[in-house]
């Protein structure tokens, strides 16, 4: 059993001995991604029209993680570093596959996002956390930036088609304003309508006056018939505002007329103006979106290399193992079972 046992405890010390040495150093760097709330734009960008995400109703860490995985950002890093002239890659397949193997990008709980990395190389791996956390920030930054283009080339398509919209609403309301002669249709309109119960008030008073001139002269009196001719003028005018006929004049058949073409051009006018406003907004917005692109991610942590001793578990589980195998054929050594003891006694005797 002893050259058993020395085999054991040389190899578990070699294994021991591996997981310490090299010393391994781990560098990490957390992101989180951000929103208008976070960065406290919440209302301008609303006032611009500018509030929704554009990566839609899907988790910002989801996102974010799928970008930090991707081909691109390990070419982005490779490229930044010269990771293949740095660490001698036989081509370009075998660096992406290091990469993949040995930087971890993970979420943690409460939306953040973990990218780490384990080196014999402290500068190295703090490098690489680095490179992955810009080429992150950038690629979301690119995202959001094609975005915006791609809103801003359907804004600048219709906003001037809303432009020549408000335009021929207006050149068609100042068209009924000048051909009615109403500076202000709606006021026009109002005291047109209003004649009627003035007219009304004004022949109920004549009427008093006159019955009270018929009672101090006959119907010869120049008075009364001075009166008579005023009641009389007056009772044609009512007669006129109450026609229904729209080509008369004060009228309020042209009244009724007016009033629904005027508001009909009112109401295209107004909506026109409100989609015109409304356009205009949300190309305003994109400007403060293509400010806003890079703030997309937040960094909680800078890069820095971890200062706690790093052990390799890889080396460290096989001198494991091996320590239960050699405890196990130990232990059989000192309690083999029933039949193994008689042939056991049986051998020695």
């Amino acid at each position: 059993p002893w050259p058993r046992r020395v085999v054991f405890a040389i190899a578990i010390a070699i294994l021991t001995f591996f997981s310490v040495y090299p010393e391994r150093y781990r560098a990490a760097v957390s992101l989180t991604p951000a929103d208008p709330n976070v960065l406290a734009l919440s209302g301008a960008l609303g006032q611009l029209g500018a509030i929704k995400s554009v990566l839609g109703n899907q988790a910002a860490v989801e996102v974010a993680l799928k970008v930090g995985r991707s081909v691109f950002v390990r070419d982005t890093v490779a490229k930044k570093l010269n990771l293949e002239e740095r660490m001698d890659f036989p081509n370009r397949v075998a660096m992406h596959r290091w990469l993949e193997d040995h930087v971890a990008v993970r979420s943690l709980r409460g939306g953040i996002l973990l990218i780490e990395t384990y080196n014999e190389d402290a500068d190295l791996a703090r490098d690489l956390v680095d490179a992955y956390s810009e080429a992150t920030r950038i690629r979301l930054a690119e995202i959001n930036q094609r975005q915006t283009e791609y809103k801003r080339d359907i804004l600048l398509q219709v906003v001037p088609g809303s432009s020549d919209r408000v335009a021929r609403a207006q050149a068609a309301y100042d068209s009924f304003r000048l051909r009615t002669r109403y500076a202000d249709p709606q006021l026009a309109m109002e005291a047109i309508g209003s004649r009627i119960p003035v007219l009304e008030a004004a022949i109920k008073q004549k009427e008093v006056q006159l019955n009270t001139a018929r009672q101090f002269g006959t119907e010869e009196n120049m008075t009364v018939r001075q009166l008579e001719a005023e009641r009389d003028a007056l009772v044609r005018q009512l007669a006129e505002a109450k026609a229904t006929n729209p080509m008369q004049s004060n009228s309020v058949g042209r009244v009724v007329r007016a009033s629904t073409q005027a508001e009909r051009l009112a109401r295209e006018l107004k909506i026109a103006k409100t989609l015109y406003d409304g356009y205009m907004r949300f190309l305003q917005g994109t400007s403060v979106e293509d400010l806003t692109s890079m703030a997309s991610v937040r960094v909680l942590e800078p890069p820095f290399v971890d200062t706690e001793r790093q052990i390799d578990y890889r080396f460290a589980a096989l001198a494991l193992a091996l320590a239960l195998l050699w405890a196990a054929i130990e232990f059989y050594r000192l309690r083999p079972p029933v039949g193994d003891r008689v042939y056991v006694r049986e051998t020695y005797a």
